[in-house]
């Protein structure tokens, strides 16, 4: 009678029990082997991990407590134990997807979409650098920008005779404050600028004209006032991180526009998932981008030393992140 009943039991699950373990063979297999142009493998049919692995589980405590032959037994125990080591890899593995995400897929990712980026990059520069370059002509074009109170914030932050205190508006903060200041400034526009494409892209179209005209206008004006080494001193190195953060959590958003906008085929609800996972994608480096940023803003851009080691500094920072985005991450795209 018990030979029955493991007879049914092996006929009932092996098919489940021969998918699982082809699955696991085959997640063993090297990236090379896997695309091997000499005899490649074939991947087996996806699974649903941590459900298949619990019933394997379930199948060999059954096994363990009818007494099934010990053959049986011991096959249920050795998918049990590979299936325990896959599942703890993959969870050390996230560590590891990320390093690989910003060693190679972000910037890969970010020339895969060179469409929704240049575009954003168009929007957000042009008017920065069209408004910067007017206001040395018509310097009063700043009060189409900010107010008058505006303005002499401004002025005040970037005096040089307050140098010990540059880009702060209170004497009292401190590094470690403005730092998380600084985050929750960078990162409150950047989701600014990425949940606008929800609205059709508008939102986002008009977050970076705006960013563009407002923060070119206070270029601009400092450079025209001559706060020249006070304030591009102080912009110059956490601007190379800061800035490109800005048009790219646009572009993010221009991709979700897409997906409305262009939905191509599919419905706009698949369009907006799959261009959402991309524009995720790209916000999660937005995201360090801007934690960056504030780290240097906070604990570097502020410093009192002579200006040329902060020039010299951030022209090899901006050198740094253009190259990152132009050559890093080739093999993966």
């Amino acid at each position: 009678m018990s030979a029955i009943r493991q007879s049914q039991f092996i006929n009932k699950h092996e098919a489940l029990w021969k998918n699982f373990e082809e699955w696991i063979d085959y997640q063993e297999l090297s990236r090379w082997k896997k695309k091997s142009k000499k005899k490649p493998v074939k991947a087996p049919d996806e699974i649903d991990f941590p459900h298949v692995y619990r019933q394997i589980c379930h199948h060999f405590a059954l096994a363990n407590s009818r007494l099934y032959s010990p053959i049986l037994v011991e096959r249920l125990n050795k998918l049990v134990i590979r299936g325990h080591q896959k599942l703890y890899s993959t969870r050390t593995h996230f560590w590891r997807d990320i390093l690989q995400f910003f060693a190679g897929g972000f910037p890969a990712l970010v020339r895969q979409e060179w469409k929704v980026v240049s575009i954003a990059a168009f929007l957000f520069y042009v008017p920065f650098i069209a408004i910067l370059v007017a206001i040395q002509f018509y310097p009063d074009l700043i009060y189409s920008v900010m107010d008058g109170s505006q303005v002499r914030d401004l002025e005040s932050m970037y005096d040089p005779e307050l140098h010990d205190k540059l880009g702060r508006e209170r004497e009292s903060d401190s590094d470690i404050y403005m730092f998380g200041f600084y985050i929750k400034h960078n990162i409150g526009i950047d989701f600014q600028l990425f949940a606008g494409g929800m609205l059709f892209g508008i939102g986002s179209l008009f977050f970076l004209l705006f960013n563009g005209i407002f923060l070119g206008a206070a270029f601009g004006h400092m450079t025209y006032i001559g706060y020249y080494d006070t304030f591009w001193g102080f912009v110059v190195g956490h601007g190379a991180f800061e800035l490109q953060a800005a048009f790219l959590s646009g572009a993010a958003g221009l991709k979700l526009a897409q997906a409305l906008i262009m939905p191509g085929r599919k419905s706009r609800g698949r369009a907006l998932v799959d261009n959402g996972k991309i524009a995720v994608k790209i916000m999660y480096g937005v995201i360090v981008f801007s934690i960056i940023a504030a780290f240097i803003e906070a604990f570097w851009s502020s410093t009192v030393m002579p200006v040329m080691i902060k020039y010299v500094v951030g022209v090899c920072l901006w050198a740094l992140v253009t190259a990152y985005f132009i050559f890093v991450g080739r093999k993966t795209t």
